[in-house]
Parts: structure tokens; C-alpha cells; sequence
């Protein structure tokens, strides 16, 4: 698909944008990912900042020799997580001189045009993130939309699986949705364009959830202040995935902090009920021999544990 080339800022010029990009021992992906942002078309890509979280790998000479893009290596100094890391990243933008800021991780690769449409989708007054469709190495659709979690759906899911909750739970499997643009209520972090007067006023992300559910407490802080986040299926990119399906800590890490969002939105009552239903949920699919699940059960059964998540994820002590 071929596009204009000036159509895409909020006063009608090419959209200006910056990228940011938290690594941590990512040399195996991340030159894959700075190419693809280096063939992207009309617009202004100002800065692409590679945040880097002490990486021990080839990650920050990768970075440094990145060639057609513009690149700004920032050194986090120890593995403080992502939303620190993209924090620290965000902190080295002018957001008044730029329309727009990527965040993206390490391991996706951008389709042709795929910024242009992000920032064209955030030229509606009020959009706040535009998303992605997200596909598999392969081409296959990666499930990235989310409904607002519920109780209600907390509970189908704990029973039934995600994949058959249908309109109740949480992830949208139905690929039929993935090719229709519309608002959505949240969507997977690896890809997402925000908006800069959006971000100016939403603020830095919440650092204590260090991974996982951290732009799912953004969005929804989004839709708190009156915008909107959009769904783009024509913006494609590729995600390799990391490990939160089969690393038991990553795993654990992120049911808990499924069920600490909830709670910090929904009060002590809901958070109860919709931790019941996880809990639920982890001890069915524990009983059929899954290995995160069984580590998930002495996190959620334990809250005080995801500070140990979290230490033995950073090298901290709790």
C-alpha cells in the first residue's frame, strides 16, 4: 500500500514521532527490530531511544550502530523494569517538539507503513494510544485486543478457559475483530503509538508493577482522563513473544499483577472476588500438570511473594 507522504500530523504536515525501546540482554533481536524502524515511510521519526536496562549481551553496541535512524542509547544502570526503563527513555523527549511516541519491544519488526497509520489513526481528537495488529513470526494472528476484566468474565475464564469465555473474557479471540478498526479497551504493550499531548498529561507509567500490567494500568488511566485508544488492523507488526507463557516467575508476576491492578481500581470487595476467581482458575489448570500455573498458586495464594517476584527478576533484594 503506498500513502501519502504529508498527511498525518495534527496540522496536516508528516506526523513527527520518536520510538522508544527497552532492552535487556536483546541482541538477538533488537537489530531486526531498529531495521524495521529505519524502512518506515512518512513520517518524521525524530529519535529512536533505546532504553537499556543493563543488559549483559551485545544489546548496547547493536544500538550504538544502528545506521538510517537516528539513535539515543540511555543506560538505566541495573534491570529496574520496563515502565522504569521506558520512563527513563521518555524523560530524554522534548514531547512538545513531537506528535506521537512509540513504545515498542525489542523483539518486533514493523510492516511497511505501519507508523504512518498508527499516527494518521491519532490525528481524531481525543485518541490517546493507537494499536497495532499484532501477528506470529509466521503470519498467524497474535491475540492482542482486551475487554475490560470483570468479575463476571474472571470467573467464566477460571471455568471454562479464555479461549472459550467468548464475549465475557478478557482476551478477544475471535479473529473476526482483529479486522475491523474501531476503540478498544486496552492492548498488548509490545506496540503501541502515544500520543504526546496524550502523554503530557497522563504522566510517566506506574513503575510498581515493574512488568506486566503496567500499560494495562495506562490505558485505563487513559479512558480515567476522557481518551480513547484505538485499533488499527492495517498497522501490522510482527512479535516474536517472550517468555510469560512458559517462565514460571514471568508467569507468576503477571497473574499477580492482574489481580493488584483490579484491586487498586475496583476496591477490596471486587479485588476479593475477582482474586477468588484467578486463584480459581491457576488451581485447574495446576491440577492438569501445568508448570506456571503451579508456580502461580504460591503467588496469588501469598501476595506479599510478588515483592520476591520482582527481587529475584531485578537482582534486588525485597
Amino acid at each position: 500500500m503506498t500513502l501519502p507522504e504529508s498527511s498525518d500530523g495534527p496540522d496536516g504536515g508528516v506526523a513527527r514521532v520518536a520510538a522508544v525501546i527497552v532492552t535487556f540482554n536483546s541482541g538477538a533481536v533488537l537489530e531486526g527490530c531498529l531495521r524495521s524502524l529505519a524502512t518506515q515511510t512518512g513520517v518524521d521519526l525524530a529519535v529512536v531511544v533505546v532504553a537499556d536496562n543493563a543488559s549483559k549481551d551485545s544489546s548496547v553496541a547493536i544500538a550504538e550502530a544502528a545506521e538510517g535512524i537516528p539513535v539515543r542509547v540511555v543506560q538505566v544502570g541495573r534491570n529496574a523494569g520496563y515502565a522504569a526503563a521506558f520512563n527513563a527513555g521518555a524523560a530524554t523527549l522534548e514531547l512538545r517538539k513531537l506528535d506521537a511516541v512509540l513504545v515498542l519491544n525489542p523483539d518486533c519488526r514493523l510492516r511497511p507503513n505501519t507508523l504512518q497509520l498508527l499516527a494518521r489513526a491519532l490525528r481524531q481528537p481525543g485518541r490517546a494510544i493507537s494499536a497495532p495488529k499484532l501477528v506470529n513470526p509466521d503470519g498467524t494472528l497474535q491475540p492482542s485486543l482486551r475487554r475490560t476484566p470483570t468479575v463476571r468474565g474472571a470467573w467464566v475464564e477460571a471455568i471454562v478457559g479464555g479461549d472459550r469465555a467468548g464475549r465475557i473474557g478478557e482476551l478477544v479471540f475471535d479473529p473476526k475483530a482483529y479486522e475491523v478498526a474501531g476503540p478498544v479497551a486496552w492492548a498488548t504493550g509490545a506496540a503501541m503509538l502515544m500520543s504526546a499531548p496524550a502523554m503530557r498529561e497522563l504522566g510517566p507509567w506506574d513503575e510498581s508493577f515493574m512488568l506486566y500490567s503496567e500499560e494495562t494500568e495506562y490505558c485505563q488511566r487513559a479512558t480515567d482522563k476522557g481518551w480513547s485508544l484505538w485499533y488499527e488492523p492495517e498497522a501490522v507488526v510482527e512479535h516474536i513473544g517472550g517468555e510469560s507463557g512458559t517462565n514460571p516467575t514471568l508467569y507468576s508476576l503477571m497473574m499477580v499483577n492482574k489481580v493488584v491492578l483490579f484491586r487498586r481500581r475496583r476496591g477490596p470487595a471486587a479485588g476479593l472476588a475477582y482474586h477468588l476467581a484467578v486463584l480459581l482458575g491457576e488451581t485447574i489448570r495446576a491440577a492438569t500438570g501445568r508448570p506456571t500455573s503451579r508456580a502461580s498458586l504460591a503467588a496469588l495464594l501469598h501476595p506479599s511473594r510478588r515483592e520476591l517476584l520482582i527481587a529475584s527478576l531485578t537482582g534486588s533484594h525485597p
